[in-house]
Parts: C-alpha cells; sequence; structure tokens
C-alpha cells in the first residue's frame, strides 16, 4: 500500500494502549528486515532516518526505496525523518515524499523551539504531513546527535509548548538516552504520567534500545504511543555482516541476507514489547 502518514497511526495507538514501533535504518537490507517484520507481526510500523543517515545518501534515495518496499506491503508503513536539525532538512525531506518528519528544537530557548516547530508544521500542513517535535532533551549519542541529556520535558511547559507549535506528536525527556547505555536507565514515569494530564496528542520516547520490556511497556501504560529504537539496530546488522564475512566474504548478497535476518529478529521482539501485534 502507499505511504501513510504517523497521525491516524498513532491516534489508534492512543486509543488502544499500544505503541507503533519506529525503527532507524541505514540501507535497503535494514527497510526491507523492518517492513518483514511488521508483516509478520501484523503491525503498523514508522521507517526513519536520521540526519546522519540522509549525509549519506540524500533524502529521495530513502523515500524511493521505502515507498517501493510499502506499495507492495499490507501494513501500513510511514516514512519519518527523525531528528530533524533544521528547517531545511524538514523541507527536503517533504519534497522527497517523506510522510511524516521531526524537528529538533531542543537545544534551543524555548521560544526559538517553538518558533522553529511552528515554521516546520506551516509548510508541513501544505502537504498533510504530521509533525513530531522535542521538549526537554533526550541524552546520549547516536549517530552525529550527542547531548548532556540533564533537561526533563517540564510538564507545566509541555502543553503550551503542544497548543503553540501545533504539532502532532510531542517526544519527551524522562531519563533515556540515545546510544549505548553504560548503566541501567531510571525512568521518571511520575514526569511521564504528569505530562500525559495536560498534553493530549501522542507521546513520543527516544532512545528506547537497551530498555527492559517492563520499562517500555511501563511508559505505553501511561501514554507513549510511539517507540524509536536505533543503535541495537545497528549493532544487530553489523553483527550478520560479520558473521557472514567469515563464511563468504565476497558476496555482498550474501552478507546483506545476514544482517537482514539479524534485524528482523530483533524488531519483531520489539514489536510484541510494544503490544503493536496484530494491530495492523
Amino acid at each position: 500500500m502507499p505511504l501513510v502518514t504517523t497521525l491516524e497511526m498513532l491516534k489508534d495507538a492512543q486509543q488502544k494502549h499500544y505503541a507503533v514501533g519506529a525503527f532507524n535504518i541505514e540501507n535497503m537490507e535494514m527497510a526491507q528486515a523492518v517492513i518483514a517484520a511488521a508483516e509478520a507481526q501484523r503491525a503498523p510500523v514508522i521507517i526513519q532516518t536520521t540526519p546522519g543517515t540522509l549525509k549519506y545518501a540524500k533524502p529521495a534515495t530513502y523515500a524511493a526505496i521505502v515507498t517501493s518496499l510499502a506499495k507492495e506491503a499490507t501494513v501500513p508503513v510511514a516514512m519519518h525523518l527523525d531528528h530533524g536539525d533544521s528547517y531545511e532538512l524538514a523541507v527536503e525531506c517533504l519534497n522527497a515524499g517523506y510522510s511524516s518528519v521531526m524537528i529538533d528544537g531542543s537545544r534551543l530557548s524555548f521560544e526559538d523551539n517553538i518558533a522553529q516547530a511552528a515554521k516546520v508544521v506551516a509548510e508541513a500542513q501544505k502537504l498533510s504531513v504530521p509533525v513530531e517535535a522535542e521538549l526537554g532533551k533526550v541524552g546520549g549519542k547516536e549517530d552525529t546527535l550527542e547531548d548532556a541529556g540533564d533537561e526533563y520535558t517540564d510538564p507545566a511547559k509541555a502543553a503550551e509548548y503542544a497548543s503553540r507549535t501545533g504539532i502532532s506528536s510531542l517526544a519527551v525527556a524522562i531519563g533515556t538516552a540515545h546510544g549505548v547505555y553504560s548503566k541501567k536507565p531510571v525512568l521518571d514515569v511520575e514526569r511521564l504520567k504528569a505530562i500525559r494530564k495536560v498534553v493530549e496528542i501522542p507521546l513520543v520516547l527516544h532512545g528506547a534500545s537497551g530498555l527492559t520490556t517492563e520499562q517500555v511497556q511501563s511508559c505505553i501504560a501511561e501514554g507513549i504511543c510511539k517507540v524509536n529504537f536505533a543503535t541495537e539496530l545497528r549493532i544487530a546488522y553489523t553483527e550478520g555482516v560479520k558473521e557472514a564475512l567469515e563464511k563468504n566474504p565476497i558476496d555482498p548478497k550474501a552478507y546483506g541476507k545476514a544482517g537482514r535476518a539479524k534485524v528482523q529478529a530483533l524488531v519483531e521482539k520489539w514489536m510484541k514489547d510494544c503490544n503493536a501485534s496484530g494491530k495492523a
């Protein structure tokens, strides 16, 4: 089927108390793996690329790959810009055919963050594409993104932020981090509850690679409707490639398939953790 937006996808998750898995990809094989997992689990799915990935290949290239794969899929597939770092990149992705974008102004002042997000929303609305934005800072390092992450989302500002920007979903900072965790993360679920009380739009959890099933599900129970996974997909793909290279070092198809299989298995596990299986 054609690419769908994340708007109705996340509203359904909000109403039925599950979360849609959002998976960062780097190449065709990872996109194939994510969609194969969604088909196997009968789950809606979001495929994402970061600004760093989009320096490797243009948004139009990734959009073409995912759009082609989505046309053959029987489950809803959305294509999303993750942590868009500029208005210009968001617009480029919109023009390339992305069906959802994120603008990340979390390093800006509150007012500048609002202004940037509202500007992207105004452009995205011309194409009926939803926009995600972030209030607070999700720490750690992933791709080219690095932050100390010492600023959690302020519930007192969250409602104002959502209202003034016109965004469709809000990424919250409650103790998760990008990249590999050096110690077990402690999530501020009470803060999440407070945000949920004042914000009506779907909430998004970043930095889920490394969280336990129980942690993910506790956040879903308190209003998280989209959960982002990235680092562990890269690790899984790399492990598959390494194993295949030892057996057949000259055929890219062989190690591409091996990486793809590792990613699919991991994505299926996460879809079950998000209670998304059977929701397509």
